[in-house]
């Protein structure tokens, strides 16, 4: 039930997905809502500070979503070789843009040389910072690498669907529950 196998995904493959899926939709929420601040709001400080420690978060998560997905099996892809492929380069595209995105967001974090606090438990130290407008150049592949982000998820969830509701297979479904695969060995 906690590990994958070439019938269907296990609970931490589809926990590490649907809580990415969950942050990531809010961490851009939250940083479009953020960029309208202005300096008197009582949120101008704080929502960066929860920004910045779900994206650092994320980013753990996401590091160790991609070991947990070499070191397990991958269940068996369902499709004709074109959408086997699509779906392939689409998953790759979605981790590269959640990668450039965090890495974006740490190195505007720490353009000014302090590290990052994550929720105050932690801190992520500053290990590269004081490049050429650091700040600014991280700040437009960040933004516009989460728009990036934010379309490749919206195909994720349209092909999701697809392979759903017009396809009829158990894709979706084998995403939702680590028990259905079981029941169908």
């Amino acid at each position: 039930m906690w590990q994958n196998t070439r019938r269907g995904w296990g609970l931490i493959s589809i926990l590490l997905h649907w809580l990415s899926a969950l942050a990531i939709i809010g961490l851009f929420i939250l940083g479009w809502w953020m960029t309208g601040l202005g300096y008197y709001d009582p949120w101008y400080n704080q929502g960066p500070w929860i920004h910045r420690s779900i994206g650092i978060l994320l980013l753990f998560a996401t590091l160790a979503r991609l070991v947990w997905r070499m070191a397990q099996p991958t269940p068996t892809s369902h499709g004709r070789r074109f959408e086997i492929l699509a779906a392939h380069l689409g998953h790759i595209a979605l981790y590269v843009s959640v990668l450039v995105v965090m890495v974006s967001g740490y190195l505007i974090s720490t353009a000014n040389g302090r590290g990052i606090s994550v929720f105050g438990w932690f801190e992520v130290p500053a290990l590269v910072y004081d490049l050429p407008n650091q700040a600014s150049v991280a700040g437009q592949v960040h933004w516009y690498g989460a728009l990036a982000l934010m379309i490749l998820s919206a195909g994720h969830v349209l092909a999701a669907l697809k392979h759903h509701w017009l396809d009829r297979n158990d894709s979706l479904v084998r995403m939702l529950n680590p028990v259905y695969s079981r029941r169908i060995e």
